[in-house]
């Protein structure tokens, strides 16, 4: 699952509400995670992750935000595990280049 967190009127800097989403998820046990600069990946079981997802939300909401959008973006795959690398190495396989 891709999350990304946006206060709506919060001003341009959006890096303390960044980092309470990012204290939400750190307290779960056993979740790997990637922060990126507009995005955090995480990787799990899809109930899971949509709780996460959820407990990330109202971390930001509960800090004072009045508006909130927060964007969700789901690859769910049965046929192999997927990691957060895993996609970027097959591209790069693809592109001819080695890590």
């Amino acid at each position: 699952m891709e999350i990304s967190v946006i206060p709506v009127g919060s001003g341009t800097s959006l890096s303390k509400h960044v980092a309470t989403a990012i204290q939400a998820l750190e307290g779960e046990p056993e979740i790997d995670y990637e922060l990126t600069s507009m995005g955090t990946i995480v990787t799990g079981d899809l109930d899971r992750l949509m709780a996460i997802a959820q407990k990330m939300h109202r971390a930001v909401m509960d800090s004072g935000v009045q508006r909130l959008v927060t964007l969700i973006k789901i690859d769910d795959r049965k046929d192999k595990p997927i990691t957060l690398r895993s996609k970027l190495e097959a591209v790069k396989r693809e592109l001819g280049e080695r890590d």
